[in-house]
């Protein structure tokens, strides 16, 4: 690869790497884990980084990657989830804690779900991803993403209370 291209690749793991991280971190329910499969995800992306910068979209391609990195280490072998007593951010004040709090329900609440709806969960409503990019990224149809999160909202809402949802950030 060619120098500028390395340096590009750097600059875009410096500015999404808290990004790629968090979103892993939804998905697995452990820092430590999230991080690895970040770095899985980022590792696969270097090898194919002129690509990756051809396409329109770098961070839906890597984001996919992510996302299939998660899935891949179901299919090598089971490996439980536990989630963490710490959230992945620092918290400074003491109204952070209480939405830390709140973000530790929701990331109990996400580890109930079954894979495939906590990743509609986490890519539509936290990343913030239209339904087409998270069809896209799942490699899905829209109908299919729709039809995950109805079941998945359902289901938290029966964990967390119908309130709870809407003001969790």
């Amino acid at each position: 690869m060619r120098t500028e291209e390395v340096d590009t690749f750097h600059g875009f793991v410096r500015s999404r790497w808290a990004g790629l991280v968090r979103t892993a971190y939804l998905l697995t329910g452990d820092r430590h884990l999230a991080e690895d499969v970040a770095q899985t995800a980022l590792a696969k992306a270097y090898r194919s980084w002129p690509r990756v910068m051809r396409s329109d979209n770098p961070d839906a391609y890597v984001r996919r990657i992510l996302v299939s990195c998660h899935r891949d280490r179901f299919r090598k072998r089971r490996v439980p989830e536990h989630l963490m007593d710490v959230p992945p951010e620092a918290i400074a004040a003491q109204d952070d804690m209480a939405r830390a709090d709140e973000r530790d329900r929701l990331a109990a609440a996400l580890a109930r779900l079954p894979m495939r709806q906590r990743a509609v969960v986490v890519l539509r409503y936290w990343e913030d991803l239209s339904e087409a990019e998270v069809a896209q990224t799942l490699g899905c149809s829209i109908g299919t993403v729709k039809s995950q999160a109805s079941k998945a909202l359902s289901k938290l809402r029966a964990t967390l209370g119908q309130g709870q949802i809407a003001t969790v950030p």
